[in-house]
């Protein structure tokens, strides 16, 4: 009778331990085409839809909620309104409430955004879809307060907005110049930018000289094709890697990955990708990266050391779009837009069977994506 008690005790132990560290994560999502933000909850196995409301501030219009980062103490979400008149907005939410608790107003289109690791700003990149190509800008919004510090003008069409860990250097992409740019988060300027240009790749200090030397259409933001003899990478994102110690590039142009070493500030390796890459997450652990692939209807694992896909995942919509990677590293959470009529999704890849292990639907256009 002693025996069996006390396995039940170890029993009770193991389960309850089992039990406490269950994973359970809200997954945060924002369709654009729909002016509605969803908030999932996804705890290993299933993925379900908690809550939906709409977001906006113009009653008639579409404002396209496009960019979505939770920050770092889980207190607030941040999302970017793309469509403004012409200038777009940047809504604070409570995560408590998933009530407006802040606004602050950008350039044109704002895009991808990030929170700092630090909490203190929020960075996001005015990609300027809908206005004359010129140069556009990165807007630094102080979080508490939601007062715009600075607009940092870097590129064409700038997307992507990743700090390194460290949150010293921010670094986004520009779609219509073919660069990386790195800004110096302690001065607000950009310190260095990288030429992704065939013939003419290399990287330089200071502010990017803006040509015309990709002179592309991404009307369609990344979905159609690009013709095979083009020679534009037409970056779409950039990744620090977990040690800051390089930066990962996908050319959605020519569906590549560069990595570029930050202390050399040259180009490392080209992997090859899926077609139409376009967002990237890595792994605090830096073995993998994750992208989704946006003309392939698909999201793929990188493994860092060797530069190899180690799983080709079909998703269930197309023209997909963000990808996220739970804290622990265990889980990447991946958005798709859909076509025409059809609702956005999200799945859950589980990183070490290299598998989807949940799918859920949510509001049309599924874009910005990010995990509390």
């Amino acid at each position: 009778m002693k025996g069996r008690t006390a396995a039940l005790f170890i029993a009770c132990l193991v389960f309850g331990s089992y039990a406490h560290t269950a994973p359970d994560y809200l997954v945060y999502v924002a369709s654009e085409a729909a002016d509605r933000l969803s908030v999932l909850r996804f705890d290993g196995s299933t993925l379900r839809v908690e809550s939906e409301f709409d977001t906006g501030i113009m009653p008639v219009e579409i404002d396209g909620p496009h960019g979505l980062g939770v920050s770092p103490d889980g207190q607030s979400f941040f999302v970017s309104l793309a469509h403004g008149l012409p200038n777009g907005t940047l809504l604070k939410y409570s995560t408590a409430t998933n009530r407006v608790i802040g606004r602050a107003t950008l350039g044109m289109f704002p895009a991808t955004l990030q929170v700092s690791p630090s909490g203190e700003f929020v960075y996001v990149a005015n990609f300027n879809l809908h206005g004359d190509p010129v140069p556009s800008s990165v807007s630094v919004v102080h979080a508490d307060t939601m007062l715009e510090l600075a607009r940092i003008e870097t590129c064409r069409m700038p997307h992507g907005s990743r700090f390194n860990a460290q949150g010293t250097r921010h670094y986004s992409a520009c779609m219509m110049d073919d660069m990386v740019v790195e800004i110096d988060t302690a001065t607000f300027k950009v310190s260095r930018h990288f030429r992704l240009a065939p013939g003419s790749e290399g990287g330089a200090i200071g502010p990017p000289p803006i040509g015309h030397a990709a002179d592309h259409d991404m009307g369609a933001h990344g979905v159609d094709g690009v013709n095979a003899t083009a020679l534009s990478c037409s970056p779409t994102w950039v990744q620090p890697a977990a040690d800051a110690g390089s930066i990962f590039v996908a050319c959605n142009g020519t569906s590549q990955i560069v990595e570029i070493g930050v202390d050399a500030w040259t180009i490392r390796r080209r992997v090859t990708a899926r077609n139409g890459v376009y967002n990237l997450a890595a792994t605090r652990n830096g073995r993998f990266v994750v992208t989704t692939n946006r003309r392939d209807q698909s999201a793929s694992v990188i493994d860092v050391q060797t530069g190899t896909e180690t799983a080709h995942i079909t998703t269930p919509r197309k023209a997909v779009h963000g990808v996220v990677i739970t804290r622990d590293d265990r889980y990447a959470l991946v958005s798709s837009e859909g076509i025409g009529a059809e609702p956005g999704s999200v799945i859950a890849i589980d990183l070490d069977r290299l598998a989807v292990v949940a799918e859920a639907d949510v509001a049309p256009q599924a874009g910005g994506i990010d995990i509390r």
